[in-house]
């Protein structure tokens, strides 16, 4: 089997699936009004210090202000070069370094309320918080990950071939400009000196346009933007290990080529545009593992299963036996069930991208060996992540903890909003999301032209699909040659709604 992206474009939403083997492991949606901040540069201006918190909040012109820690300030530091890890590969790996520069220095040394400060969003607003923000800058490329005023040199540990890591630590040594830090990402991986220096140059090129736009502008300011979903993922994701991009727009079709051709041509015969009727999701199975990432519940091949509760601070994975009975020892079923969840929990994390600390409890067995085996299984089945997590051994009550790195939004919180029927106690799917149903299953009945067509859903989503997505509705009206007439059913429960053809 092939590794594949997917790409779904829809009006203004637009979903990005990542299959292994076939099987959907990473998963991304981006709305254009709620597209992603993650890589935005901002001239931003201190609003308020907190020597208490250690931190600053800084109006970088969104609707929260955003989050400054002391350990993500830059500060006069000539060499940064002993707090790196040769082997980090991007940005989101950089905090291990973060607050070593000057760690006896308190905030109120080193910035004061008013003044303007150059600072890129690390994480997405989430929930209450706001962005959270750093003055180390990284610009990631295709090949590497530019870092203004840090010497250093550091090759992606998923390189693993020594005289290639060599022989791109020498062309970057080569051709690294004084004053700036290099970090060989994966897709470098048999690339020329030409394609590295091309991506160098390219990123050298939008430092010096940040630089000039900052001096130009007063704060608060955005001074640049990181590329949209599409975009993103074919940069990041895009390997010698995918097979093909799969993209179902023909407009979203032509724009990637013309990227991949730009800045990457050899892989410009894996882009293909998907033209059948049967909408891409459904044709590869991707929209029910989508559905069976949003359940509490996770059902095993042996009749066990895993539930998964996410709260505010953290997320609890609970592994029971359910209707696994076994055949041999009592010792020997609990091994078999939680070698077994070992790998449906790696593979829910990476898809449902579960962030900050989870805590599983495995079923508790007697045998150290046997919690060996569940440890070493599961961090070997973490190895795919791409996301930085750090596990802990298992504990005397059959517990692993664990952290994750979280740079946006959790799948659950992307797709669903806090229930309005149970108080924020559980969630439904959100009124956009339901939109978005509702014009995917538009498409796949395959309306006649010329036919009335009625819809009837809860008030919330008849309004949003009559007065939000009206130049949707508008445009399917010209492309099936049907009418559409929205009804709200004050009765109607928010996710429930039915799709009739009037006679």
């Amino acid at each position: 089997m092939s590794n594949d992206i997917l790409i779904n474009v829809i009006f203004d939403e637009t979903r990005v699936g990542l299959l292994e083997n076939g099987q959907l492991v990473e998963f991304y949606v981006e709305r254009t009004r709620e597209a992603s901040l993650v890589g935005n540069i901002y001239k931003g201006r201190i609003v308020k210090i907190l020597p208490g918190m250690q931190s600053a909040f800084i109006d970088v012109g969104l609707e929260k202000a955003a989050f400054l820690y002391v350990g993500d300030i830059r500060s006069n530091i000539d060499d940064f070069s002993n707090i790196f890890d040769e082997e980090e590969e991007n940005r989101n790996r950089l905090d291990d370094f973060h607050g070593r520069g000057k760690p006896d220095l308190p905030i109120e040394e080193l910035v004061q309320e008013g003044q303007d400060i150059l600072v890129q969003v690390a994480k997405d607003p989430i929930g209450s918080k706001g962005a959270r923000v750093t003055s180390y800058v990284t610009m990631p490329g295709r090949y590497l990950v530019l870092m203004p005023n840090l010497e250093h040199i550091g090759i992606s540990r998923r390189i693993t071939d020594e005289n290639e890591r060599e022989r791109l630590k020498t062309i970057v040594t080569n051709i690294k400009p004084q004053g700036f830090g290099l970090i060989v990402r994966t897709a470098s991986e048999g690339a020329t000196k030409h394609e590295l220096k091309t991506d160098l140059d390219f990123l050298t090129l939008l430092w010096d346009n940040i630089q000039i736009k900052k001096e130009k502008v007063s704060a608060p300011s955005l001074l640049y933007s990181d590329l949209n979903l599409v975009f993103r993922s074919v940069r990041d994701i895009m390997n010698h290990n995918i097979q093909r991009v799969i993209v179902d727009s023909k407009e979203e079709y032509d724009r990637i080529f013309d990227f991949i051709s730009t800045y990457f041509p050899k892989l410009s015969d894996r882009l293909h545009l998907y033209a059948d009727d049967e909408p891409l999701f459904d044709a590869y199975g991707v929209e029910l593992d989508i559905a069976r990432a949003l359940g509490r519940r996770v059902w095993l091949k042996s009749g066990g299963y895993i539930v998964i509760d996410q709260t505010e601070a953290m997320t609890v994975i609970d592994v029971n036996t359910g209707k696994f009975v076994g055949k041999e020892d009592l010792e020997d079923t609990l091994l078999k069930t939680n070698l077994e969840a070992v790998k449906e929990i790696a593979y829910q994390i990476r898809l449902r991208n579960l962030g900050g600390i989870i805590i599983i409890d495995f079923i508790d067995m007697e045998l150290q060996d046997s919690r060996d085996k569940v440890f070493h299984a599961f961090v070997d089945a973490m190895k795919k992540d791409r996301a930085k997590n750090t596990i802990f051994n298992i504990s005397e009550l059959g517990l692993i903890q664990m952290t994750r790195k979280r740079v946006r939004e959790s799948l659950g919180r992307s797709l669903c909003e806090p229930c309005p029927y149970c108080e924020g106690k559980g969630f439904v799917l959100s009124v956009k999301t339901i939109c978005f149903e509702i014009f995917r299953k538009l498409r796949r009945m395959g309306i006649p032209e010329g036919a009335k067509v009625l819809i009837t859903a809860h008030p919330d989503v008849a309004e949003f699909l009559s007065d939000e997505e009206q130049s949707a509705l508008e445009h399917l009206e010209k492309s099936t040659g049907a009418s559409f007439i929205v009804k709200g059913d004050h009765g109607r429960h928010q996710e429930k709604y039915d799709i009739s053809i009037l006679t």
